[in-house]
């Protein structure tokens, strides 16, 4: 009889282990809130927002279409974080940067 063989690991699994072992899965796992965007702030601030990154610190840069949107998306801080950060095991974001879109 041949010994048994080992199930090769499916991709996902093995990119988990390699962000993990590298010590950036949580800042991969923090950084799904770029593409979740619009879901989590809705269509209407999706519609004149566009997230560009996040930084180690948990700022979250974000370009505004216009001045009079980054002084509203400024006011409503506070909820907007929670929306983003309702999701328990992702590393917090802690501040966001509005930036106001040239061009």
């Amino acid at each position: 009889m041949s010994p048994a063989r080992k199930q090769p690991s499916s991709l996902g699994d093995v990119l988990s282990g390699v962000l993990r072992s590298a010590g950036i899965a949580a800042r991969v796992e923090q950084a799904g809130i770029i593409p979740e965007w619009p879901s989590l702030v809705g269509p209407q601030i999706a519609a004149v927002t566009e997230p560009q990154s996040i930084a180690a610190d948990g700022t979250l840069f974000v370009h505004v279409t216009t001045n009079s949107w980054m002084m509203e998306l400024s006011l409503m801080e506070p909820e907007l974080l929670r929306a983003l950060n309702a999701k328990p095991d992702r590393v917090p974001v802690k501040k966001i940067r509005w930036l106001l879109r040239r061009g």
